[in-house]
């Protein structure tokens, strides 16, 4: 075998994808199975393995094709595929590559309908604490329906047969179709516009899954969350729910008992009137007998059949009371005054002005002791400055030059105390009693008083 007669890995790889790619029962095939390993790309796509009890297969759903789904798949899942097997060249691997995926025995709408529902009731859009009170006594009830349906018309006959003073205003909407989820989203926001709305009526007939599910729409039930006014989800028959009744305020189970839930009955607000009439005319009677009783009583009372006595009393009261006011008034005053003598006496056992004087005279003391020392201290300072004087006048160069002694200084102003200081020729002056002699050095002599 020659080197010619082996291929590469990516040419035996073509070769085979070329293979799946030209077979016609795997371009178009349809599978089912278990989905497993799911996981979806950040680029929209899907990637899982699709497996039964013996064997299992990778898949991938492109985000082109995924995009229709009405639901999430999710591990354990059982589908139904539509698609082709081809290679993989990169890896090597056989896949399928899905056009189409169906849940196996369970509709695409329902699974849509419970991944919502997990969704918006993990968002706590279904939570009581959301849920706006029905007003008990409305103005003006908003309907938002079909124009020509027949729920519209048993909304209208029920709110005018139970409550005629009340004001029904129409807001047509498409309940079903494409353009239907827009149509009620536009139709609550006209609604929440006006301030007169006092509650809303959402809602249709019966029909099918697939009519009802404009009620099922994501972008409605956050409409109707986001609603500042009450709403009441009235969507088919009593078996129906929509996501619209979980987020709704109220569910009705018919439009007829949304139209019963939003108003009561002028009847029984008769009657309720008619009661409160009743009571207050028994209150209103009783408060009048009870007054009656009292003014009465007060008629017969000591107070008003003998009024002289009760003022003769009254003043006797008066009397004694200025007596004891007069009584605690003196004793008060004697007090406060007894209080004040006793402050003034100890005011002037500590008055100040003795304390004044003791220390005037101490100062006085003082300043005589200061100026003996002072006095004494000067005679002695002029005694000692006197001899200190003295002294320096018998020390005195000047005084000694009276005697006929003079002072040698050199160049340097130097006093001259030895011969060896100068030498020949050099000039220097010589301090008399009455000046100064400039001379120079004409020869050096050994002291004769050294011999």
């Amino acid at each position: 075998m020659t080197i010619e007669q082996y291929v590469t890995v990516t040419a035996l790889t073509k070769y085979i994808k070329r293979k799946f790619d030209y077979d016609p029962h795997l371009r178009d095939i349809y599978i089912k199975g278990e989905i497993s390993n799911y996981k979806r790309h950040s680029s929209g796509h899907m990637y899982f393995t699709l497996k039964d009890e013996k064997a299992r297969i990778s898949a991938v759903m492109f985000s082109s094709n995924n995009s229709s789904l009405m639901f999430e798949p999710e591990n354990g899942m059982k589908v139904l595929i539509r698609g082709e097997v081809s290679v993989f060249e990169q890896s090597g691997n056989y896949q399928v590559y899905v056009r189409e995926m169906h849940p196996d025995g369970i509709g695409d709408l329902f699974i849509a309908f419970q991944q919502l529902k997990e969704k918006l009731e993990g968002e706590g859009l279904f939570a009581s604490e959301h849920k706006q009170h029905l007003p008990k006594y409305p103005s003006t009830i908003g309907v938002i329906t079909s124009p020509t349906g027949a729920a519209v018309r048993d909304i209208m006959t029920t709110l005018k047969r139970r409550y005629p003073m009340g004001n029904v205003m129409m807001f047509p909407a498409l309940v079903q179709g494409p353009q239907a989820p827009d149509s009620i989203i536009k139709a609550i926001k006209r609604a929440n516009d006006r301030e007169d709305i006092d509650v809303l009526i959402v809602g249709r007939g019966g029909g099918s899954i697939e009519e009802l599910w404009a009620f099922n729409d994501e972008k409605v039930a956050r409409a109707i969350y986001a609603s500042h006014i009450p709403i009441i989800s009235a969507v088919g028959h009593e078996t129906d729910t929509t996501i619209a009744d979980f987020v709704g305020d109220v569910r009705a189970a018919t439009p007829t008992a949304a139209a019963e839930l939003a108003v009561p009955h002028y009847v029984e607000l008769k009657k309720t009137l008619a009661a409160y009439v009743s009571k207050m005319t028994t209150f209103v009677s009783n408060e009048i007998k009870q007054k009656e009783a009292a003014l009465t009583r007060l008629d017969k009372s000591y107070a008003f059949r003998y009024p002289e006595k009760l003022y003769q009393q009254k003043v006797e009261q008066l009397d004694l009371v200025m007596e004891r006011l007069q009584k605690e008034s003196r004793r008060y005053f004697d007090q406060k005054l007894d209080k004040v003598q006793y402050l003034h006496q100890v005011l002037r056992r500590f008055h100040p002005n003795d304390k004044i004087k003791m220390h005037m005279e101490n100062i006085v003391k003082h300043e005589k002791q200061l100026k003996r020392l002072m006095k004494t201290n000067i005679q002695t300072k002029e005694q000692k400055f006197v001899s200190t004087m003295s002294k320096l006048n018998v020390l005195n160069p000047l005084n000694i030059m009276e005697r006929g002694y003079s002072i040698a200084f050199d160049k340097q102003q130097n006093v001259i105390k030895s011969n060896q200081q100068v030498d020949i020729g050099d000039s220097i002056s010589v301090v008399v009693k009455d000046g100064q002699l400039l001379c120079e050095v004409k020869d050096r002599k050994e002291s004769v008083l050294n011999d």
